[in-house]
């Protein structure tokens, strides 16, 4: 294995925590780097992990990064890699709202997780298709969870699963499983 010990740069609690319990089925242990990153503008969330990494000062440790957004299919792709943003602003009740009256309520969500590790940056993506729920369901993961019901699941929204039941399917977990094989099958 390449790395058995990585840091995630990233503000984030859960985000970290999602990616520890994955990682941890691989045998990787994941430390935590606290940090606001510097994202660029850009519509690809790999575009923005790459960079973000490329900015951060290189201290000999394997660092990764992960970006995610919910990308709704009758908004145009919006929110997009812009969905914390728009999340802090409109709330998922704002986003209800835009989706008002709509028939077609498919979405994604996608992750990018990027791994820098001495000159060496890769990425893995995670993808799930979805539907957007007519109203506020759950209380448990994060950001659109509550609003999201994932086409693999049993009508639940992320936000009604436990954290468990959400790792086996979410976007965040199948792109950190990625990251983990290749970690796992790197000499």
């Amino acid at each position: 294995m390449r790395e058995s010990k990585i840091w995630m740069a990233t503000s984030s609690d859960d985000k970290y925590t999602e990616a520890r319990d994955i990682l941890t089925e691989f045998g990787v242990e994941l430390e935590r780097i606290d940090v606001e990153k510097i994202e660029v503008q850009a519509d690809d969330p790999v575009e923005i992990v790459v960079y973000s990494l490329r900015q951060m000062e290189d201290d000999g440790r394997a660092v990764v990064m992960e970006d995610a957004g919910i990308f709704i299919e009758h908004l145009g792709g919006f929110p997009g890699p812009y969905s914390s943003y728009v999340l802090g602003r409109l709330g998922n009740p704002g986003i209800l709202k835009l989706m008002e009256d709509v028939e077609d309520r498919s979405a994604h969500y996608q992750s990018a997780v990027a791994i820098r590790s001495g000159n060496e940056i890769s990425s893995f993506r995670g993808y799930v298709r979805g539907t957007i729920a007519s109203s506020v369901k759950g209380t448990g993961g994060f950001g659109y969870d509550p609003i999201f019901i994932p086409d693999e699941g049993d009508g639940r929204t992320f936000g009604e699963m436990t954290e468990e039941e959400k790792n086996v399917i979410s976007h965040r977990a199948r792109a950190f499983r990625k990251l983990g094989e290749w970690l796992a099958s790197s000499p």
